[in-house]
């Protein structure tokens, strides 16, 4: 049975309907000439299996948690079954979310035999399988991998206090002999003291009073790092990703893939290893590496030459070279300074059913099959109008901004992250050339792509930057203004049309 071969899902023979987006929320909105930290600037989003939560890191090393707020009953409300599938009707059409809890994952650290500084910054977060209602994810920074468990607690919170009354009787108790000298406290045959009682017996009843007081159950969401997996990586981590086993995942730098087993932070396999011995003769590296959704054997990963190898683990140990390469023959003509590095993978995402594969490279945002190695199904073009502009961008080194893309729960749909906080959405066999454009804002403007880079409305988004000598063309300026406000991180809602999609500190979400 060749495991590769998939059937073709029956919703592809029909186009599906175009989509009409509009904006649902968003979360760190900033007023206008509001500066944005650096430490603030969303890294990575991902949601949950089920789509009732989402963990958004930052470059501060935080990871915040969203939960769905839509049709989800508190304990005190009961629903009938109709009202149920109602509410449920209604969040998946349009789901919403709230704050829930947040946490430090990651610290800045110094490497002393390296001397090199590591930063806190999160670069991935993964959402892992959740058995007994608590939720768990990996999240790494460049060279540290952390399991977290969170989870929702009854806690006390205290209502009234008054200062005149003691704690507890173990309080009281302590103070009691602190402050009572042996000639003060009368001889009892039995070596008792009846005052000294009394105080100790009326201090109870008056913690009691107090703990009712206090007494109040309130929800509380806790973190705990349970695993960390370190020194496994000599170069900068730009994937991890979970198995559909439940045991295992995979994390990857520049040259190396390791397996890891979740319950085992000490020992890792090395599976793929492009590290050459001689550096010099270095030609590629890896870029991004994701498992197969349903089949724990495969696995895929990308390249900077603009490749994607499918690997089946059960070949060898080492899966160097026991791998299935997905290439763009068309890529292949004429080649200039720049078509290797505009062709270098940023990310990969497998579609549900583990078909196909969205890819997305500087220029473009391809669709793979699997089973097809020669071409991509569909190709979305996305900065083709900045193709003039390559020399520009490789000065001011825009040309290596990496660019996330995210699929439909369905397969069908596409979205990828532009520079001017452009949020773009394409549709299998649906406007495949043109697609949809939607600004990253409170109030979207839905537009046809652009022939050249446009100014966003974002203003407190702008960075402008170029070079010396650039400053005499409207259109560098112009273009300079834009490429600094970047959508680069987006996620498509599990079982909804619903996109979210960060620029700076803001975290924006659109339904259609």
């Amino acid at each position: 049975m060749n495991l590769m071969s998939t059937s073709q899902p029956s919703t592809r023979a029909s186009p599906p309907a175009p989509l009409e987006w509009k904006f649902s929320q968003v979360f760190g909105e900033r007023s206008a000439g509001e500066d944005v930290q650096d430490v603030d600037r969303i890294s990575a989003v991902e949601f949950e299996k089920s789509g009732d939560y989402l963990a958004v890191g930052d470059r501060g090393g935080r990871v915040v948690i969203f939960e769905r707020k839509d049709g989800k009953p508190t304990p005190d409300e009961h629903y009938s079954r109709s009202q149920l599938e109602q509410l449920d009707f209604v969040s998946l059409n349009h789901p919403e979310y709230q704050y829930k809890t947040e946490f430090q994952s990651h610290e800045p650290e110094f490497d002393y035999l390296k001397s090199l500084e590591i930063e806190e910054k999160i670069n991935k977060v993964k959402w892992c399988t959740t058995p007994n209602g608590s939720l768990f994810i990996l999240s790494t920074n460049d060279k540290t991998i952390k399991l977290w468990k969170v989870k929702d607690r009854k806690v006390n919170k205290a209502k009234e206090v008054d200062p005149h009354q003691l704690v507890s009787s173990e309080n009281s108790l302590l103070a009691e002999r602190s402050f009572v000298s042996e000639q003060d406290i009368p001889s009892f045959t039995n070596g008792k003291n009846l005052g000294w009682e009394e105080n100790v017996a009326n201090n109870t009843l008056l913690s009691q009073e107090l703990h009712a007081k206090i007494g109040n159950n309130e929800d509380a969401t806790y973190a705990r790092c349970r695993r960390v997996y370190a020194h496994a990586h000599d170069f900068t981590i730009n994937s991890i990703s979970n198995n559909s086993d439940g045991e295992t995942f995979i994390s990857a730098d520049d040259l190396r893939i390791n397996l890891w087993n979740l319950e085992i932070s000490n020992q890792s396999f090395n599976i793929i290893d492009m590290k050459p011995l001689n550096m010099e003769d270095l030609t590629e590296v890896i870029t991004s590496a994701e498992f197969h959704p349903i089949h724990c054997n495969l696995l895929a990963y990308s390249s900077s030459r603009g490749f994607i190898r499918l690997v089946d683990m059960r070949q060898s140990a080492l899966c160097d070279y026991s791998a299935r390469i997905l290439q763009d023959a068309e890529c292949q003509g004429s080649r200039s300074f720049f078509t290797e590095i505009v062709a270098s993978i940023s990310d990969i995402k497998f579609s549900v059913d583990g078909r196909h594969i969205l890819s997305r490279d500087y220029m473009n945002l391809k669709l793979w099959d699997i089973n097809m190695d020669s071409s991509p199904v569909a190709t979305f073009k996305i900065h083709e109008h900045l193709r003039p502009k390559l020399c520009d961008l490789y000065n001011n080194d825009s040309i290596f901004d990496k660019f996330e893309c995210c699929l439909s729960g369905d397969g069908l749909h596409f979205a990828t992250g532009s520079y001017s906080n452009l949020l773009r959405i394409f549709s299998h066999g649906v406007g495949s050339e043109e697609g949809s454009t939607v600004e990253a804002s409170k109030n979207p403007n839905s537009r046809k792509p652009l022939q050249r880079a446009r100014r966003s409305s974002l203003s407190s988004l702008t960075r402008a930057f170029h070079k010396q000598g650039h400053e005499n063309t409207s259109l560098a300026n112009e273009f300079s203004w834009s490429s600094s406000s970047k959508l680069q991180h987006v996620a498509w809602h599990p079982c909804a049309n619903l996109i979210t999609c960060a620029s700076g500190n803001s975290l924006f979400f659109y339904y259609a």
